[in-house]
């Protein structure tokens, strides 16, 4: 992923494989290595133009004015969706922030 400036507000998207596009949906920026916890999810929402019979885009707005604010760094994004039954933690890749 290219560097995102931390005066930037863009939205972040997450590719996430099966998922419907209607389950809650969060997502958690951790330092490289760490697994979140409780205070570290964020609600996201999905990219309804994105959504096919493979999965959908989560997608959360980051930056001043945004669901969550990033200090300069690189971070660990994880996202979690909420199924009737299952609930995947899933890694999504490393975010540089400058």
């Amino acid at each position: 992923m290219d560097p995102i400036s931390s005066l930037s507000r863009p939205y972040l998207y997450i590719w996430v494989e099966g998922a419907r596009g209607t389950e809650p949906v969060e997502v958690a920026f951790v330092n490289p290595g760490a697994e979140p916890v409780t205070g570290d999810w964020h609600p996201a929402a999905w990219d309804a133009d994105s959504v096919t019979a493979k999965g959908a885009d989560a997608r959360i707005l980051i930056g001043p004015g945004g669901e969550v604010v990033l200090a300069d760094g690189t971070y660990d994004a994880w996202v979690r969706v909420t199924g009737p039954v299952e609930r995947p933690v899933l890694w999504a890749g490393q975010v540089p922030i400058t």
